[in-house]
């Protein structure tokens, strides 16, 4: 069974990728920016971990990225299972709070307008298909279940919480629609994992909190996926697509 974590930010990988003590492949997707770091952790299961990477100083973040990243990713890899793991804002009218951990049973773009409930609606919007084994493993685990919605900024304008609204999305970020969508194409099964930190309902400075709260959301984002790969090896014998 090959798993691969893609992950935008340096700082969302790095308890991850000190934990399992995954090594780097030099120049694995060269000359792009993209990161892969790998090990066989148990007989049956290779773990991959592909970053983003950086430029001009600072990870690369958003749609763009992410898309580039998951496209290399599933040719040189072609995994079993691709798990978006990130950072996100959450809704604290909803219940959330910092560092809480949620597992996607959906996701979808907030920022793509395209007037009409036509095909191009459709297509702007999303909706990609999840893997059927996520709210399973939510369930079995402990982990909250949410709809992550997905676009190219960080703050929230008014339009894009009106459509977060209307479809029922819990948590906002920057990659994860972007993950599925190239996952769709590939019809390879996909599972996103996020770890909240920023309540985006609160009035308070997005970029501020961002930065105040990475580094906790971040072991509490690793410490999740832990349990995760801890089940899927337990299961690795009985996964299918």
């Amino acid at each position: 069974m090959k798993i691969c974590y893609i992950l935008a930010m340096k700082q969302e990988a790095e308890p991850f990728i000190t934990h399992y003590d995954v090594k780097k492949i030099e120049g694995a997707f060269a000359p792009l920016p993209c990161l892969l770091y790998q090990k066989q952790i148990t007989d049956e299961v290779t773990l991959s971990v592909v970053v983003n990477g950086q430029q001009h100083g600072s990870s690369l973040i958003g749609c763009e990225a992410a898309t580039l990243t998951t496209l290399k990713a599933i040719e040189l890899l072609k995994p079993d299972l691709v798990v978006n793991s990130g950072t996100c804002g959450a809704f604290k009218e909803n219940g959330a709070d910092i560092g809480d951990v949620y597992i996607a049973n959906a996701v979808m773009f907030h920022d793509r307008r395209v007037p009409g409930d036509d095909e191009w609606g459709t297509q702007a919007l999303g909706n990609y298909r999840l893997w059927q084994r996520s709210e399973t493993i939510a369930r079995a685990l402990g982990f909250n279940v949410g709809k992550v919605t997905t676009g190219s900024s960080l703050d929230m304008q008014p339009c894009d919480l009106k459509v977060i609204k209307e479809n029922g999305g819990e948590l906002k970020e920057m990659e994860a629609a972007a993950v599925a969508f190239v996952c769709s194409l590939f019809d390879t099964p996909c599972m996103i994992v996020k770890s909240v930190t920023d309540l985006v309902d609160t009035g308070a400075d997005t970029l501020e909190v961002f930065h105040k709260n990475l580094a906790f959301a971040s072991e509490q984002l690793c410490k999740a996926n832990v349990k995760i790969i801890d089940y899927l090896i337990r299961n690795a014998h009985s996964f299918h697509k």
